[in-house]
């Protein structure tokens, strides 16, 4: 099985061309950004609609159903996972500290033997006592039970053992939507953008920073340069699995010390032949005469402007409107 092929996440889909792909990739970071940073202090729901909105635009994307069905599939179902699991556990509430020794131990150890009689009930049409704190119930004494005058109930469902409470299901949404959305958000944009344009796009954004005397080319170079050497690792480390497989080692007679030399051994291996692949990398970049950025520029990517970045700025303003007005949580 193809190791380059076979990862879920963080690959790149050259065919077919969606409209994502089209989109400006400054635009694509920005709203990448937006949805990292707006779960912070949102609601529950407004987090949930993120959650659609980043399906909605896979699927409206056009992108084909065995590739998000690998990228989105085992995602939901580990978020899924951690909503049951942190709904159906105990959400802290009830737990209360109780001290080993008593707060003042002299003044325990003198208590008297009997303790005073209670005061006598006030009566009712005692008008003096109007706006003194009721009394605690004398044993023996049940006060009516009143009630409930609004359907709201802490506890939602209860089952034996298994107890359901607004806080956990709170923290469960909470935290499941946080994974799904920082995770997947993140796919998609690896999914629908080259590196290249990545590269371009934030070395775009970071030109301010010039001014400070920032290396920002280099940056982007090396930015690019380990992006592209990603692969050549994946690639490396397929051979060298190829090559353990194929020599049908019994790794029950070998026992666990053989075998760990074993793959000490492939170790090894695997870091000689990725640093030789880094020197042929630069000693073909040194003859091509590329000593610095400055002097032997390379246009990775060129940007083009179009109608549906301007709609796409626009989308993502009026969102931001929404999230702050609707779903900013209260402090």
């Amino acid at each position: 099985m193809d190791l380059l092929r076979s990862l879920p996440l963080g690959l790149y889909l050259e065919q077919p061309i969606t409209w994502l792909h089209k989109i400006d990739p400054r635009v694509k970071l920005a709203w990448l950004m937006t949805f990292l940073a707006a779960p912070l202090l949102a609601t529950p729901l407004w987090r949930v609609l993120l959650v659609l909105l980043l399906i909605l635009f896979t699927l409206m994307a056009g992108i084909p159903l065995r590739v998000w069905r690998q990228q989105m599939g085992w995602l939901l179902f580990l978020c899924l996972l951690v909503l049951a699991l942190t709904a159906v556990l105990p959400d802290g509430l009830r737990t209360r500290h109780q001290p080993r020794l008593p707060a003042d131990e002299l003044a325990f150890a003198e208590q008297p033997s009997q303790l005073p009689a209670p005061p006598p009930p006030r009566p009712w049409y005692d008008l003096s006592q109007i706006g003194q704190p009721s009394p605690e119930p004398l044993p023996g004494v049940q006060r009516p039970a009143f009630p409930q005058p609004t359907d709201y109930r802490y506890v939602l469902w209860q089952a034996g053992p298994i107890t359901v409470t607004r806080r956990s299901l709170d923290l469960g949404i909470r935290t499941s939507t946080l994974l799904f959305t920082l995770i997947y958000s993140t796919t998609l944009f690896l999914l629908t953008t080259a590196p290249e344009e990545i590269t371009a796009a934030i070395e775009n954004w970071m030109e301010p920073l010039r001014r400070f005397r920032l290396p920002i080319t280099e940056i982007a170079l090396t930015l690019t340069l380990a992006l592209r050497f990603i692969p050549l690792v994946l690639e490396e480390i397929q051979n060298l699995m190829r090559s353990v497989r194929t020599r049908a080692i019994n790794w029950q007679k070998l026992g666990i010390r053989r075998s760990i030399q074993v793959w000490l051994t492939v170790a090894e291996r695997l870091l000689e032949n990725l640093l030789l692949r880094a020197e042929q990398i630069a000693g073909a970049m040194k003859v091509r005469g590329f000593t610095t950025p400055n002097t032997h520029r390379v246009d990775w990517y060129e940007f083009r402007w179009r109608w549906c970045d301007s709609l796409a700025i626009a989308a993502m303003i009026s969102l931001w409107v929404a999230r702050l007005i609707w779903g900013t949580e209260g402090i």
